[in-house]
């Protein structure tokens, strides 16, 4: 299987982020629809596998179970091709770092990422999560599987936008997309489809087990919640836990490992291309 050294992904990084960063606007929003879409189908799948599972029985199995599904998400968004905000936070930044691209570039490609990641979550969580009774709803008759999907979404959801603090919630969002970034980072190195796809899973499945918080993956289990009913959570917690996982996640992706490994196999290095004045 070939594989790229770790200098040679860091140039593929930035190749890929001035790619998607030149992209049109409007195939932009419909590949960042695509994947706000697909991360949603992986939180969905996630839900399904671990739900109704007794701890009691299973200790923390359903955790891993929940992780392992998730990672269909980020394996199709990479696979099949389209624009996930917390990957972008990786590879446009680093773009930036090596004179490729601007800080105008990035503010306007995280911009239309993150309305149409938005628009892709919000409608599987709406349309092909609850109104199709995948998940269940407050009253679902006990011991079917529309209770046990609700029971399990509501776990989630009300962790992530009740108990969790502002404090949590960001350091959750770092923790997250420092291991994203490294998924798609390591993806990078890869050549065909079966090593792209094992580099993804470990990651992904880590931050997922863990409890991390992904601003895209919470685009879906939030907004699901509220629409299947759940208890105690409203619109304000769920805009809470947006904007403190976009600024963990930011985080995590530009300090970890876009200046990490900008840093150390790029800082020395010219830009291939006639750099561009950064504004």
């Amino acid at each position: 299987m070939a594989t790229k050294e770790p200098a040679e992904i860091a140039h593929a990084a930035v190749a890929t982020g001035v790619k998607k960063a030149d992209l049109r606007w409007d195939k932009t929003l419909v590949g960042s629809f695509l994947a706000g879409a697909y991360i949603a189908f992986g939180g969905l799948v996630a839900i399904s596998v671990s739900s109704g599972l007794d701890t009691k029985t299973w200790g923390s199995l359903p955790t891993l179970f929940t992780g392992a599904a998730f990672t269909l998400g980020l394996v199709l968004v990479l696979i099949a091709g389209s624009h996930l905000l917390t990957g972008n936070m990786l590879l446009v930044p680093i773009g930036a770092m090596q004179g490729r691209l601007t800080w105008r570039d990035i503010a306007t490609n995280f911009t239309l990422v993150l309305i149409g990641n938005v628009a892709g979550a919000v409608f599987v969580a709406f349309f092909l999560a609850v109104q199709t009774g995948v998940i269940g709803h407050v009253g679902s008759d006990a011991g079917t599987s529309g209770a046990m999907t609700y029971d399990r979404l509501a776990a989630i959801a009300q962790a992530k936008g009740v108990h969790e603090s502002n404090w949590q919630i960001f350091l959750r969002a770092v923790g997250c997309n420092w291991l994203v970034c490294l998924a798609v980072w390591i993806s990078l190195a890869a050549d065909n489809v079966s090593g792209k796809i094992l580099a993804i899973f470990f990651p992904i499945m880590a931050f997922v087990a863990m409890g991390f918080d992904h601003v895209v993956a919470n685009m879906f289990f939030l907004p699901a919640a509220i629409f299947a009913g759940v208890p105690g959570l409203g619109w304000d917690d769920t805009l809470r836990n947006w904007a403190l996982a976009f600024v963990g996640n930011l985080v995590g992706a530009v300090v970890f490992v876009a200046t990490s490994y900008w840093y150390l196999y790029l800082r020395d290095e010219p830009s291939e291309e006639k750099p561009r004045e950064l504004t």
